[in-house]
């Protein structure tokens, strides 16, 4: 079946409506494109963060918005809804939407934001190809987070991937083959970079003690990984006010606990280690450089989507 070739089943324009006003209104051809999807993994809350700053303090139309009920799989990832006294008060509906931004030195780009599709990744990829095309996006970046043995006393760390080796090299010293779990962005990256288009993914590196809890500093860290690639100028100043706050209340937990900073220290040592020279290992690597297999590496990423309830210095839980 795989050899037999054919067009797509159904249409992937049906997948959206356009803004026609805002297309006909406003040139939007060569823009940069950043994206980013809940649903996968949001460790730090990071992307939910970032998706709140820029929505929230910059500019934003909506230039197309994708059919959500084609998308995405209520019952296995169920929308929230508020119960107040004694009646439903709100429902917080997913969406995913494409909106035209401008920085805050009046520099319009695209921002791609909302939940991952759950159905017809196929059909949605090439959907968002079809825009890339139609608008000659000239970069697209994208941003997730995941969990990583990393202290918080340390700069925030990113592995970053894709076709720009400009903004790759110096990042991501460490080199290595593996299969991993994908997200939608990881097809969308590998679809665009099939065409010659100029993409580029970052991954923040949350410390894993603090993935079920809001972490600013990372969402800091991803805006200023977005905002170099694509050249913005984007919002974090609330966030590093959040994020002074945030380390301040972890600083007087790590010290009223002996077992907690023990663990810290522990990470400290480990990542200054791995973190001397210029060849850096992976954080991942075990003694001797051995890293854990595909099946080991999934099942880490897997059991953190699926973990239980933890207070931040606890473990990671289920966001």
């Amino acid at each position: 079946m795989n050899n037999i070739a054919h067009a797509p089943f159904q249409d992937p324009e049906s997948l959206y409506a356009l803004n026609e006003a805002l297309l006909a209104a406003e040139d939007l051809r060569g823009l940069n494109l950043l994206m980013s999807f809940t649903g996968f993994s949001d460790a730090g809350h990071v992307i939910t963060q970032i998706a709140g700053e820029l929505t929230d303090h910059l500019a934003a139309e909506p230039l197309a918005v994708f059919d959500i009920d084609q998308l995405i799989d209520y019952r296995s990832r169920r929308p929230r809804m508020t119960f107040t006294k004694d009646h439903l008060s709100d429902y917080q509906a997913p969406s995913l939407v494409l909106y035209r931004m401008v920085d805050a030195l009046g520099k319009p780009f695209l921002f791609l934001f909302g939940s991952e599709p759950d159905l017809q990744w196929e059909r949605f990829t090439l959907a968002v190809l079809g825009l890339v095309r139609r608008l000659d996006v000239n970069l697209t970046a994208w941003v997730h987070s995941i969990p990583m043995p990393v202290p918080h006393t340390r700069p925030i760390g990113a592995t970053v991937h894709g076709n720009r080796p400009e903004l790759i090299e110096g990042i991501s010293a460490w080199k290595t083959t593996l299969e991993l779990p994908s997200a939608i962005g990881h097809v969308l990256e590998y679809r665009l970079a099939a065409e010659g288009r100029n993409v580029v993914g970052y991954a923040i590196h949350v410390p894993h003690y603090l993935a079920d809890a809001e972490y600013p500093p990372a969402a800091v860290a991803g805006l200023e990984y977005l905002g170099a690639a694509a050249s913005l100028m984007l919002p974090s100043e609330r966030l590093r006010e959040a994020g002074r706050a945030v380390e301040r209340q972890i600083t007087e937990q790590v010290e009223g606990s002996a077992e907690v900073a023990a663990v810290v220290k522990n990470l400290e040592t480990q990542y200054d280690a791995h973190s001397d020279g210029t060849a850096r290992r992976s954080l991942l690597a075990g003694d001797n450089d051995e890293l854990p297999g595909a099946d080991e590496l999934g099942a880490a990423v897997e059991a953190y989507l699926a973990s239980r309830d933890a207070g931040p210095l606890d473990g990671p839980g289920r966001p």
